[in-house]
């Protein structure tokens, strides 16, 4: 009788053909291949790192012009770099990749000629141009930390798994919980106080508003928002990942209400506390405030110590979104003058892969109690949490005695990304990250007092005094003087002449000198204001002085070439952005520089 088409007098001999097929198997090779792959691949990448290096030696002596790279002789060959991104429209760049998936692989040489393409159609992040966003390059210590975590390729879920890893996201976490809220490192201070780490900054703050609701309200962690109108409250300037949170957790962006801030971008107490009142008067739930450090635009750091009173008044929690300025918390001094009051949150989130060179991604959730992460997260799985920690301990620490971290989070699969800030840490230590910090935010205010002493620039937030910065050279800088940026973006229109009553002119010529950077080899961002789109630039750890004075000098000769196009061709003393609103306006098909054929 067959069984599914197979005579069952059929099967020992067949065991026996797997056997012997089993027993022919080839000798594993597995390094010998990683090696391989490696070496060849290291041939594309130093070069590609080297490219960047190389451009930075020139940046204080020339104005980095666009030269195509010339196609290689071979698909394996270095791919030339002499530019931060050979940039092409989608559609376009399309057509070059000319992506596949074949049906027999096309092993090393294949491979080899995909990475040389990636590279060649890239942004080089290691270029001293690229300051477009809130994170810059790794560095040699960030590439060596990524390879280790793959080699691992493991799951920091539980413990039995991932041991050694889920000891260094603890003993990470547990410093990050002393510099936050243990007044620089005092254990004793916040016993309960820990960590974990997240996929990101948004992540974190997702998780900060399930934990602050089933915190405050423990029912709903069953029964969920059960009827209950809740409502959370951001600066006007927040990021827009607490829209999404509330959108995914079933509170709604009406949820969400935004505080006015003040001109510097700071969120004001007094309308945070009027709002609270009139949510409580109108039946509404408030649970959460988020307060931010380091806002995206301009850097601004809410006034902590004011906020936390309302918060405590109202019975709220305090959550802190430092996923970009929370970095410095490892300068004592930015610690202090910048993060006052933070210490009595409920909650901050801090992402070192944006300020302090560690590679995408890393951030942290950290508490003042974890107990209460765990009790707001926890879910029984017995086919993965074996033991129930708080068995065997009636005082129950999370902080010291869970192991098994998935417990703590909304993901079962989970990287090891506190590695990554760990090693770097190990690698360079505490004083070198602190410097660095100091040497970062030095360099973003001279930067500011460069452009705030010329009369071609218009700073943003828009000052209503004099600046005193007229004096000042940038070599000669204190480490913070009265109109340094509050962190490391540098925000203003370049309006010679003075800006356009028209804030649309402004915004098309932005965005015009924006795109005339990019093949002079320089990425920045800009943002919508008042008076029309303005500038950001964001200086970041390795930031050198030399490229601030390249910068400087790149939108100079960008802006005099874009007023020539706007004005038929001429520019004169009579030209500049208040007389170009009466011109017709730049369009964007206008707007990008095309580089010149070499």
């Amino acid at each position: 009788m067959a069984t599914n088409g197979f005579s069952k007098h059929a099967a020992p001999h067949a065991h026996a053909h797997a056997h012997a097929e089993l027993d022919q198997e080839p000798p594993l090779q597995r390094a010998e291949e990683v090696e391989d792959l490696l070496t060849s691949m290291m041939e594309l990448i130093i070069p590609f790192i080297r490219a960047a290096d190389d451009h930075a030696n020139t940046m204080t002596t020339t104005t980095t012009t666009t030269t195509k790279p010339q196609t290689p002789n071979n698909e394996t060959a270095n791919p030339p770099r002499t530019v931060l991104v050979e940039h092409h429209p989608p559609e376009e760049l399309k057509s070059l990749l000319n992506l596949s998936i074949p049906r027999t692989g096309t092993r090393k040489p294949g491979l080899l000629a995909s990475v040389a393409q990636i590279l060649r159609y890239s942004v080089n992040t290691w270029d001293q141009g690229f300051m477009d966003k809130l994170y810059s390059s790794t560095n040699a210590i960030g590439l060596a930390a990524e390879l280790l975590l793959a080699v691992l390729n493991t799951n920091a879920h539980v413990y039995a798994v991932s041991p050694v890893l889920t000891l260094v996201e603890k003993h990470t976490t547990a410093l990050l919980a002393r510099l936050f809220f243990g007044g620089g490192g005092d254990a004793d201070a916040c016993p309960f106080a820990g960590g974990i780490s997240q996929p990101g900054g948004s992540a974190s703050n997702a998780s900060a508003i399930v934990v602050a609701r089933n915190t405050l309200f423990p029912e709903t962690k069953n029964t969920g928002n059960a009827g209950r109108r809740f409502v959370l409250f951001t600066s006007a300037h927040g990021h827009y990942s607490i829209e999404k949170a509330a959108q995914m957790y079933g509170f709604g962006r009406d949820a969400v209400r935004c505080v006015p801030v003040d001109t510097h971008g700071r969120m004001q107490p007094a309308a945070l506390d009027a709002m609270i009142s009139a949510a409580k008067q109108a039946g509404e739930t408030p649970f959460l405030v988020n307060a931010t450090a380091g806002t995206t635009v301009l850097g601004s750091f809410d006034p902590f110590e004011g906020i936390a009173d309302v918060c405590g008044r109202h019975g709220v929690w305090m959550h802190v979104d430092g996923s970009w300025g929370g970095g410095v918390v490892f300068n004592e001094r930015l610690r202090g003058s910048r993060l006052r009051g933070c210490e009595r949150a409920d909650s901050v989130a801090v992402t070192p892969h944006k300020m302090l060179q560690v590679p995408m991604t890393c951030s942290f959730l950290v508490v003042r109690d974890l107990r209460c992460v765990w009790r707001a997260m926890s879910l029984p799985a017995g086919y993965l949490f074996h033991t129930d920690p708080t068995s065997s301990n009636a005082q129950f620490n999370p902080a010291t005695t869970l192991y098994d971290l998935a417990d703590l989070t909304p993901q079962c699969g989970r990287r090891a990304d506190s590695l990554k800030l760990y090693l770097a840490l190990q690698y360079h230590g505490l004083d070198y990250y602190s410097a660095m910090l100091d040497r970062a935010f030095a360099t973003a205010a001279a930067l500011h007092a460069r452009l705030a002493a010329h009369p071609d620039f218009v700073m943003v937030p828009y000052s209503t005094s004099p600046t005193t910065t007229t004096t000042t050279t940038p070599q000669k800088l204190p480490a913070e003087p009265p109109t340094s940026p509050p962190c490391l973006q540098v925000t203003f229109h370049h309006a010679p002449g003075g800006l356009s009553a028209d804030a649309d002119a402004n915004s098309a010529y932005t965005e015009a000198l924006i795109a005339g950077l990019v093949p002079r080899g320089w990425m920045v961002d800009y943002a919508p204001g008042e008076k029309g789109k303005f500038v950001r630039v964001v200086v970041n750890a390795g930031t050198r002085a030399g490229t601030v004075d390249g910068f400087v000098r790149a939108v100079e000769e960008v802006g005099r070439e874009l007023l020539g196009r706007m004005c038929g061709g001429r520019v004169g003393s009579t030209d500049s952005m208040q007389s170009i609103s009466t011109r017709p306006r730049i369009t964007k098909q206008q707007a990008p520089f095309e580089p010149e054929a070499q």
